[in-house]
């Protein structure tokens, strides 16, 4: 008996419409992939984090090309992007903008700080203190920062990339939770494979023109189309036993948050959008749940002595809780 992941009930949005969000997604990702060579997956799944409105957190070695993955976003959409280079004096008007007096206007002007962008790499975020990391909180749920006592809206779309160094950890910060959990994924590039490196030397004498291949508009009507993809009852339901699981789980002491939630069924949604389709299906939700539940998951002191890993709990509660099948049975 095959499984058949169709939905029971109409979509808010036309196959059609999802098979054009989906072709000008992955023709941003090929245009992606002419800088970030033989990371196809990791392109599609940023991607998919942007049309979810999301954030993304890349725990990587250096020199894998972070930097070029953030401009190489914003130069497709024709976006505007910046880079924060995160050190343990950076303060928190450096980051969000600063206020000041104009002695020829007579009055308090704004200036706004490189937060202000389409694209924001937040670079070795976790070597700037607490405080300075906290001038995230707000403008990464918001789209906003708020100066002596004044709003200001960032704009849309609005991605920000943060980059943790897993190797060198001597005088760094570890996020705090309320910060992890505004990021929607956690996840890495990688060392590229021999292919991939040597069309990289290759490459390295002629740079490859990356030109815009949509516009922000279309970046947010996709954003728009991803937020009609159909979620069934049942897949809503997956999501929830998932959850679940992670607070249930004896090796953990905090499990994933409603946030949690919200991200894996925006982000399945995306994720569903990217490949042309109108709708969420199972693998969906557990080809990316690992990503985006992993990093909100606090152990217990005694898992993490004996070498206990958040993956290792996703990956283990997704082999216990079975998918929805056909006929809404399990």
């Amino acid at each position: 008996m095959t499984t058949d992941h169709s939905p029971t009930e109409p979509s808010p949005l036309s196959d059609d419409r999802a098979g054009w969000a989906g072709d000008s997604v992955r023709t941003a990702a090929d245009a992606v992939e002419q800088v970030i060579h033989g990371k196809r997956r990791v392109v599609e799944l940023v991607l998919a984090t942007q049309i979810a409105g999301g954030h993304v957190l890349l725990e990587d070695v250096p020199g894998t090309g972070k930097t070029a993955l953030a401009r190489t976003l914003a130069l497709v959409s024709q976006g505007t992007s910046s880079r924060i280079q995160f050190t343990p004096d950076l303060l928190p008007g450096d980051v969000t903008g600063v206020t000041v007096y104009d002695q020829r206007q007579g009055a308090f002007e704004f200036h706004a700080g490189p937060i202000f962008a389409n694209v924001v790499l937040a670079d070795e975020i976790n070597r700037a203190s607490p405080k300075t990391q906290s001038a995230l909180l707000e403008v990464m749920e918001e789209r906003q920062v708020t100066v002596d006592g004044r709003t200001h809206p960032v704009g849309t779309p609005f991605l920000v990339i943060a980059t943790q160094n897993p190797v060198e950890q001597a005088g760094t910060y570890r996020l705090p939770e309320a910060q992890l959990d505004r990021f929607m994924i956690k996840t890495s590039i990688g060392y590229p494979d021999d292919t991939a490196m040597r069309r990289i030397l290759q490459q390295q004498a002629a740079k490859p023109k990356v030109q815009p291949v949509m516009s922000t508009g279309t970046l947010l009507q996709i954003q728009e189309f991803a937020s009609q993809v159909f979620v069934s009852p049942l897949i809503a339901e997956y999501i929830t036993r998932l959850v679940e699981a992670t607070r249930n789980a004896t090796e953990v002491r905090l499990g994933a948050s409603v946030r949690g939630a919200l991200a894996l069924q925006r982000l399945a949604q995306a994720w569903a959008l990217v490949q042309g389709r109108a709708f969420v299906v199972p693998d969906d939700v557990r080809g990316l749940a690992t990503a985006v539940l992993a990093h909100r998951l606090v152990l217990e002191p005694e898992a993490e002595f004996d070498g206990v890993v958040a993956e290792q709990i996703v990956a283990q509660i997704l082999l216990d809780i079975a998918e929805p099948r056909e006929n809404g049975t399990a």
